[in-house]
């Protein structure tokens, strides 16, 4: 088993070099939403050659790569993400983006480019393969739902309902080539907030002739603080975030409207729903209050990310075997973030895995969504491999065959 998970290791390390072209390319090039045709153009070009069945989408540019093993078995279907952030970069990388107010400053480049390395891996197993794989790269991640229009456009069905699903996400923030996960609800749901103040406006000199809708919307976001903190279980945590306030146009104006735009996070369906609740009577409430009106519009959005436990317990495995039981870590509570992923694991048992790309660099470490965000990109090694080594574990190839490993 270590002589495999090494000679994974070993082939990912091979392929560097050409990781690194495609995620910096990609990085170059940068493409937010869910139309991203010169990175699918690299995508398509990568793939070429391996002999696998491709599958364009239709309402955005996703790519499906399909690879049917010579044995009869399940399928697994592994993911990346493809789209970039609307990010001016500021990492002064010589490969930073040449586009305007766009950046991968997320790591999808580095998810393709991940996914593209393990297509090769796996396809040079074809022969002993039992079962069959499916490259999925997603557009649209990032508050577009691509995932969702994948689903919507046939993924589960393409190449047969998949058995198990997996993605990795890459963390700057994590040493290089550390693996985290966990179990049960891992990553948030994601809903966009907004609340309209409908008061009415006059002179700034005169409130008592007006309704001014400014201070009954900055109650409401206090009070939203507070509905958080007194209404919920503390142990089924939520977030609620107001990001914008809009009012007025001069200074001696009270305007009509205020408005309020924000995010609502949740792990649990549940709590989710109350929030949904709880927020529209608590703004109606003090804007009644007040004799103005509240207009409460929530979109729902990706739904909790929940990882399978035994899907968990085959990365554990495997990443025990690949990188050593003293660089696994289990994530032992939900973190806040959200990821549309979620909408596959509806669907399909699997689980999202974390890959530390900590760099080198001193000073402080800027996260994801930063605009100096930068990774280190031997961690695609690790990334390439885990790709390949679960989708090998979960066919149970190393069970069934002692070919190559």
């Amino acid at each position: 088993m270590e002589n495999r998970y090494a000679t994974l290791l070993n082939e990912a390390g091979e392929l560097l070099d050409e990781m690194v072209r495609w995620r910096r390319r990609i990085h170059r090039h940068p493409e937010v939403g869910l139309k991203l045709p010169a990175t699918q153009g690299i995508v398509l070009e990568a793939l070429a050659g391996l002999g696998l069945d491709m599958r364009k989408g239709n309402h955005l540019t996703s790519v499906v790569a399909i690879l049917e093993g010579a044995l009869a078995g399940p399928t697994v279907l592994l993911r990346a993400d493809m789209d970039a952030l609307p990010i001016s970069e500021e990492t002064g990388l010589d490969f930073a983006s040449e586009a305007d107010g766009a950046m991968h400053a997320c790591g999808h480049d580095a998810h393709t480019a991940m996914l593209l390395g393990a297509a090769r891996l796996l396809s040079a197993r074809r022969e002993t393969l039992a079962g069959r794989v499916l490259f999925a790269f997603q557009p649209g991640e990032e508050g577009h739902n691509g995932a969702r229009t994948m689903i919507e456009e046939g993924l589960l069905e393409c190449g047969g309902v998949p058995d198990a699903a997996f993605a990795i996400h890459i963390s700057p923030t994590d040493p290089v080539g550390q693996i985290l996960t966990g179990s049960g609800p891992l990553m948030a749901s994601s809903d966009t907030l907004q609340i309209i103040v409908k008061g009415r406006g006059g002179h700034g000199s005169e409130p008592h002739h007006c309704l001014d809708p400014i201070p009954i919307a900055c109650e409401i976001v206090q009070a939203l603080q507070t509905y958080v903190t007194r209404r919920l279980n503390v142990f089924d945590p939520a977030v609620i975030t107001i990001t914008r306030m809009q009012a007025g146009t001069t200074g001696n104006v009270i305007p009509e409207t205020a408005s309020l735009l924000g995010t609502i996070r949740t792990v649990s369906e549940r709590t989710r729903t109350q929030l949904w609740e709880g927020i529209q009577r608590l703004a109606r409430g003090i804007a009644g209050a007040h004799g103005v009106e509240a207009e409460v519009t929530i979109h729902q959005g990706t739904p909790v990310l929940i990882n399978d436990a035994n899907a968990v317990a085959l990365v554990s495995e495997v990443a025990g075997g690949l990188v050593g039981a003293n660089r696994f870590r289990m994530i032992p509570r939900p973190i806040m973030p959200s990821e549309d992923f979620s909408y596959i694991l509806q669907r399909v048992p699997g689980a999202m895995v974390f890959l530390g790309a900590r760099s080198d660099g001193e000073g402080p470490v800027a996260p994801v969504h930063s605009s100096r965000m930068i990774l280190n990109e031997s961690a695609m090694i690790t990334g390439a491999a885990l790709h390949a080594a679960v989708a090998l574990r979960f066919l149970g190839r190393e069970r069934a065959t002692g070919g190559k490993g």
